[in-house]
């Protein structure tokens, strides 16, 4: 589950409507591939008799299957976030669908009117995919030999009360990201933005030998310590590119961002920002075809169960 299929780029961009609803007309489709997705189909080995490739068929009065030799039930939306929940399993792949298909974001509010639900059922529904992505997000390295990766950071959130401005620090939310020139990108709130927290997350993310390019941030004064080849661009001096370095991809994700945060949701939490992170990070990253941003979400049901690519 790395990076692009070899078949992502250029091939099933776009997925509609349309092609949605033949996919997912009724709850017994989405059933069905969440059989596939956690079983690999519905001729399988048995884990109550032991036949192999016995036949499963779906059951009528409950989300299961059942083996047609001994009659053992398999679950598929057990230890997934449809587990235990009475809304229609159409209504939450519908649900993600809508939160691939937009570029900034559904608010709760408007998927509560898409799918009929209550304002509090859509909003533990946006919540629970946007922890899928995070799951399902790319999970491997940046950079490498001859790549290039921008870092930065940035800040999130409203002004101190005027009871408070006479205090030290901030109520905003430091934010950190790094984006992989025509690759992957990772962000993530962190403490603070001072040397010893951001050191351990790029020697964890990044490999040895990387082209990096930062602004003049204090915390990034010792990456060439990790192995990186870093290198500044003075943003207090007016500059921004210098030949090959420049922060503008990140950047512009921060800009992103926030825009459609405060366009699509108003405000968010503190508490949950880094949901909202992660949503923006995964649509992002798997932008280049739409059909696969989907079905690896729906596929991430199985990630605890498949090893990395």
């Amino acid at each position: 589950m790395g990076g692009y299929p070899s078949t992502a780029r250029g091939i099933a961009m776009k997925y509609t409507k349309a092609q949605f609803d033949a996919d997912f007309p009724n709850d017994e489709a989405c059933l069905a591939r969440l059989m596939e997705v956690n079983y690999g189909g519905t001729e399988i080995t048995c884990p109550g008799c032991g036949v192999e490739k016995a036949q499963f068929h779906a059951m009528h009065t409950r989300k299961a299957y059942a083996c047609q030799e001994c009659g053992h039930h398999i679950y598929p939306c057990a230890g997934t976030i449809f587990h235990k929940s009475s809304t229609p399993l159409t209504k939450w792949f519908f649900a993600m669908y809508l939160m691939t298909s937009t570029r900034s974001g559904v608010a709760a509010k408007e998927l509560e009117r898409a799918l009929g639900v209550t304002y509090k059922t859509a909003w533990r529904i946006a919540h629970e995919l946007r922890k899928l992505m995070a799951s399902a997000d790319f999970g491997g390295p940046l950079g490498g030999d001859g790549k290039h990766v921008e870092m930065d950071e940035t800040y999130y959130g409203g002004k101190q009360k005027a009871r408070d401005r006479k205090k030290k620090g901030t109520n905003k939310t430091a934010i950190f990201g790094m984006a992989e020139r025509d690759g992957m990108l990772r962000a993530g709130p962190i403490r603070n933005t001072w040397i010893n927290t951001i050191e351990p997350i790029v020697r964890e993310n990044v490999r040895k030998g990387t082209t990096v390019t930062t602004d003049e941030h204090g915390g990034y004064n010792d990456l060439r310590l990790l192995g990186l080849k870093h290198e500044t661009v003075a943003h207090t001096k007016g500059e921004y590119v210098r030949g090959i370095h420049h922060t503008n991809t990140i950047e512009s994700h921060w800009g992103h961002f926030k825009r459609s945060v405060a366009g699509t949701h108003v405000t968010v939490s503190q508490k949950h920002l880094w949901k909202y992170i992660a949503e923006f990070t995964y649509r992002r990253n798997f932008r280049s075809s739409h059909s696969w941003m989907f079905n690896r979400l729906v596929a991430a049901f199985a990630l605890p169960r498949l090893a990395e690519s």
